[in-house]
């Protein structure tokens, strides 16, 4: 689920967070990363049974229905094509998903399921809701199609929904956007027969879990190290004048250089850019790309550009 760069942007908050209030507690630093990876899940999760939960509302509406005195035609042969959608069967289906709900206890939308009537209601007035129920042909691509553009004209742009998810957890407005794409990749990645990637692992293997760990305390504790490899290289720029987080970016690309051999040094560079464009001003980018070109070449030179394979210079 989580990619390199996703942890690298976790690794990256909590350096700052640990440099703004000046403290030396690595080891209570390194656990709340490691919270806020679990509740990026907690937030994926609860995103997926979203679509569980709004099927069996619109399943209780249809009961209610039948069950009025002067029920209609249309009332007591309901349309149930939404309920029987073949991309949110799964979802219910899903013995993974329905586990991590469990096991998280991620009741959410037990507790507050107005919010599934908001959503439900926003989703019966749409235009894509009208077509996609008034046609006759059902089959797993429009299925699937359908799921992807409710998730993506209706549930994500929900403001009431992004104001929960405010109020609910302090890092899961920034973990929206990431999670939201994950969402969507996993609803156009769904096929007949490959129902469990709806709900991936947090990691991908033990190596990326561990890198978490790795990156974070590299960094941290070679604090000292890694601030002299950076002095020197900027003439026209003295350590007080570099931005925090331009120089927090840079103290992690060359801690990868000098204590990850794995990675190749292309991937550091093109990374720590990407993050920079993304977090950081508008010239920083340009300014981690000088300053990491100058300290490969001499990295190189020197003989302490320690990687392993080919193609990782």
């Amino acid at each position: 689920m989580l990619t390199r760069r996703h942890i690298r942007v976790k690794v990256m908050q909590s350096i700052y967070a640990l440099s703004q209030s000046h403290s030396d507690q690595v080891d209570k630093e390194l656990k709340f990363i490691n919270m806020s990876i679990a509740n990026m899940h907690d937030l994926y999760v609860l995103t997926l049974d979203l679509f569980v939960k709004l099927s069996e509302y619109a399943e209780n509406q249809i009961e209610l229905s039948q069950k009025k005195y002067l029920a209609t035609s249309a009332d007591k042969n309901p349309n149930k094509k939404f309920i029987q959608n073949a991309i949110i069967r799964h979802l219910a289906e899903n013995e993974a998903l329905k586990d991590a709900v469990k096991n998280r206890k991620l009741d959410d939308w037990e507790e507050n399921d107005e919010y599934i009537r908001i959503i439900f209601e926003d989703m019966l007035q749409s235009d894509l809701y009208k077509k996609y129920m008034a046609d006759t042909e059902t089959n797993y691509d429009k299925d699937r199609a359908f799921v992807a553009k409710l998730f993506s004209q209706i549930i994500a742009p929900n403001e009431k929904l992004y104001e929960y998810f405010e109020d609910r957890k302090l890092t899961w407005i920034d973990d929206l956007p990431v999670i939201n794409t994950l969402v969507l990749k996993s609803i156009k990645q769904a096929k007949k027969g490959k129902e469990h990637i709806f709900v991936s692992e947090l990691y991908k293997d033990d190596e990326d879990k561990a890198f978490v760990k790795d990156l974070f305390r590299k960094t941290v504790l070679n604090d000292e190290m890694l601030t002299e490899e950076i002095q020197g290289k900027t003439p026209n720029w003295d350590k007080d004048r570099i931005a925090n987080l331009d120089l927090i970016l840079l103290k992690m690309a060359i801690c990868e250089f000098l204590k990850f051999p794995s990675i190749p040094a292309k991937v550091t560079i093109n990374e720590y850019i990407e993050l920079a464009k993304e977090y950081s001003t508008s010239k920083s980018s340009m300014f981690i790309n000088g300053i990491l070109d100058k300290l490969i070449k001499e990295y190189k030179k020197e003989n302490k550009l320690n990687k392993i394979g080919r193609g990782l210079m």
